[in-house]
């Protein structure tokens, strides 16, 4: 397979100390240069700089940007590219990790390697919590401030604990006098931990902000990552022993933010996530990209088909093509109508508004996966296209965009939050605590989306929590979650060590007439028990030996 480079992250991440004694210099001035260039950089002491509100905004402005996210370029991109959900061309390590190959060694420096930057965001967040204390700037945004950046350490504390379980805390700047070498907290002590920083941050933090703050953290941004946190904690991989005050607290928290009463399901599902539709009503969070000030991400570069003059460089799998339901409410291979040769007619609305596929219109064209021939299909031998599994992402992409690798103007936004999925994290927990009914209705609410309006889920007992996970599956496909359900629910012995599937077809050069085959894409798959949880960086086990390794990693 050709898989060309399309990003190089070679370099060593920073340790664990570096990352939380000192702050990113570079980044940081280069976000304040406009207002550092009034004075020599050398006249800002440490004091005046938490004295003045324009630098200390420009601080916590830096804090949000170092977040790492999950947009289509830099360090977490293709995170579900190592599940059932899609493939990237040009990477590598993600054939590696899908053959159950990942090490402490050679995950360093990946698209998996969260190490490092969710330490760094708390090594800044630390200096902020430190240095507020003695300013003197308004008391009313030096609050809103500390809200917001609790919220962010509680953010990157929970994402650390959900791919490596339990870390160290650290809750102030270290220096060379503090003890640099302390072992992992439990993953019940981070937790507490972070809740504590999001329960503080919710009283501290407005409720919506003008159209100039879009994009700042809420009061609803601090209760949805306690309802994502909560639940994930309630999960089997978390909660073994099935304890109800998990699954009730989970419960709680995803009602409380249902109850805020500020946020509802956007009509249109395949608009809602472009820029035109930015901060909608569904939005709880989302991270905007300022491309043209300074360029971050070209979301339809990584993800136009090759037809369109894209790179098409992540490729929904057939595995979750064929998840989506038919219009009866049925998967596929359980619907008598269903036509394997004709298998893109009457199939759930959402599939049509997040993938490209055979047959589908897109910038007034027909997209074209057959081979030979077709414009967005495999070449064999022209080294011109690396293979792909016979679709591309719709979902996030702005159509109106020409020529995207030359222009690179999209501006989608990344939304780490959205009310479906607190929907969901209400079912979910609803229906381990026994209130099946509550369970089919708010799954049902989701499902009744106006441009989606599907048939009512019906199911009990494991065919409706069966229902519970699919709906997750579909609803939020592609947006980062794969990873982490298929991993609390125990079930990624099953799912992901099923062979990832494409969608072959081939037309015959005098009829035209096309054959529809689902075949294997890539070799066996091999997920193992220890892959439940990403190994620590073998670097950051070397130069902390307090550190215990994550199980089967030695």
């Amino acid at each position: 397979m050709n898989r060309m480079k399309i990003f190089n992250r070679t370099a060593k991440p920073a340790s664990l100390f570096k990352s939380l004694v000192l702050v990113s210099a570079v980044a940081w001035i280069a976000s304040c240069s406009k207002v550092l260039d009034k004075k020599p950089l050398s006249s800002y002491s440490d004091a005046i700089v938490w004295q003045d509100p324009t630098l200390i905004s420009s601080f916590v402005a830096n804090v949000y940007r170092s977040m790492p996210h999950g947009g289509f370029g830099g360090l977490p991109s293709y995170l579900g590219c190592f599940t059932d959900e899609q493939e990237v061309i040009g990477d590598g390590f993600d054939a590696t990790f899908n053959a159950g190959n990942v090490t402490p060694t050679n995950i360093a420096g990946t698209a998996l390697d969260y190490w490092s930057p969710y330490f760094s965001v708390i090594g800044k967040c630390n200096i902020f919590l430190d240095r507020i204390q003695a300013s003197t700037i308004d008391e009313a945004i030096r609050t809103r401030l500390t809200g917001e950046i609790k919220v962010l350490r509680a953010f990157a504390y929970f994402n650390l604990i959900s791919f490596y379980g339990g870390v160290p805390i650290v809750d102030k700047p270290l220096t060379l006098a503090d003890d640099l070498y302390r072992p992992r907290n439990t993953y019940a002590e981070v937790l507490a931990f972070l809740i504590t920083d999001l329960d503080e941050a919710a009283e501290l933090l407005p409720t919506t902000y003008d159209a100039a703050n879009r994009g700042r953290i809420t009061k609803g941004v601090a209760m949805s990552i306690k309802s994502r946190a909560l639940l994930y904690a309630a999960s089997p991989l978390n909660n073994p022993g099935n304890d109800n005050a998990k699954w009730q607290a989970a419960s709680d928290a995803a009602k409380a933010v249902i109850d805020l009463g500020l946020y509802n399901l956007f009509a249109d599902y395949k608009t809602m996530f472009l820029a035109a539709n930015a901060y909608n009503t569904e939005m709880i969070w989302q991270r905007p990209f300022n491309n043209i000030v300074d360029f971050e991400l070209a979301v339809e570069v990584a993800l136009y088909p090759p037809g369109s003059n894209g790179r098409a460089q992540t490729s929904p799998l057939h595995n979750v093509v064929d998840d989506y339901e038919t219009t009866n409410g049925l998967q596929p291979e359980d619907d008598p109508a269903y036509d394997p040769q004709n298998p893109y007619v009457n199939r759930d609305p959402r599939f049509y508004a997040s993938i490209l596929y055979e047959g589908a219109t897109f910038k007034a064209r027909t997209i074209e996966t057959y081979i030979p021939g077709g414009i967005d299909g495999d070449q064999p031998g022209t080294g011109t296209t690396s293979p792909r599994p016979g679709y591309y992402t719709r979902k996030f992409v702005d159509e109106a965009i020409n020529d995207p690798i030359n222009t690179r103007i999209g501006n989608t936004p990344w939304t780490f939050f959205r009310y479906a999925e607190i929907l969901l994290n209400y079912a979910e927990a609803q229906f381990f605590l026994g209130h099946e009914d509550v369970a089919r209705e708010y799954v049902n609410k989701v499902r009744k989306r106006t441009s989606v309006n599907m048939p009512d889920v019906t199911e009990a007992g494991t065919a409706l929590l069966e229902r519970i996970q699919n709906e997750r599956r579909i609803e939020l496909a592609f947006e980062g979650h794969r990873f982490h359900d298929v991993r609390r629910w125990k079930i990624a012995m099953v799912v992901l060590n099923t062979n990832a599937k494409k969608m072959l077809i081939t037309r015959d050069a005098m009829t035209l007439v096309k054959t529809y085959t689902v075949t294997d894409f890539l070799p066996a798959r091999a997920f193992n028990e220890k892959n439940y949880l990403l190994p620590i960086p073998q670097s950051e086990m070397e130069r902390n030996k307090n550190f215990e390794q994550n199980p089967g990693y030695n």
